[in-house]
């Protein structure tokens, strides 16, 4: 399985989806920008997009809720160790209240992977970050000093991007 990524105005992703009605493609809005997401195990209809493979996955993207995208920049050297990190916890998450999906991908043109997860709304997923569940699939994220740290596998900062499936103007009415 493959996930594609492109960005345009919301406009534009709008009539992309619409003129690829048969596609399994998801409008996304977020801060200031919109995305179009294409899930297949086929070709993509974009013409530049962001490549990624599923490597890890539970649950089935909905069209109606919140995604966050945990993006991670990894080193070469470091993939096979985040890889295994996450793919022993792939399920970690799936009993959480509000959870509908996750998806690991691994960046086809880039370092970059990104730690997919959809939830019902914005309230599972905050509440699910400050859960004692959380700190603890997180534990070992740290950096701590010695044998057992993994600060030498990211290239770079990690950072969050969000999106809905509504745009906010919509969510008024």
């Amino acid at each position: 399985m493959n996930i594609f990524l492109t960005s345009g105005t919301p406009e534009f992703m709008e009539k992309m989806k619409e003129k690829h009605a048969e596609k399994n493609m998801f409008v996304m809005y977020g801060a200031g920008n919109s995305l179009l997401l294409h899930e297949t195990e086929k070709k993509t209809v974009f013409q530049v997009p962001r490549r990624y493979e599923v490597i890890g996955s539970s649950g089935t993207l909905q069209k109606n809720g919140y995604f966050v995208f945990n993006n991670i920049p990894v080193s070469d050297e470091g993939r096979p160790v985040f890889e295994h990190r996450f793919q022993s916890r792939t399920n970690a998450i799936d009993d959480e209240p509000g959870f509908i999906a996750f998806r690991l991908l691994r960046p086809l043109d880039s370092d970059t992977y990104i730690v997919l997860t959809e939830w019902s709304d914005s309230s599972y997923f905050t509440s699910w970050k400050n859960s004692s569940a959380f700190k603890r699939s997180h534990a070992e994220d740290t950096t701590a000093v010695g044998a057992n740290s993994i600060a030498h596998i990211f290239s770079g900062a990690a950072y969050v991007t969000t999106y809905q499936m509504k745009k906010k103007e919509e969510e008024k009415t």
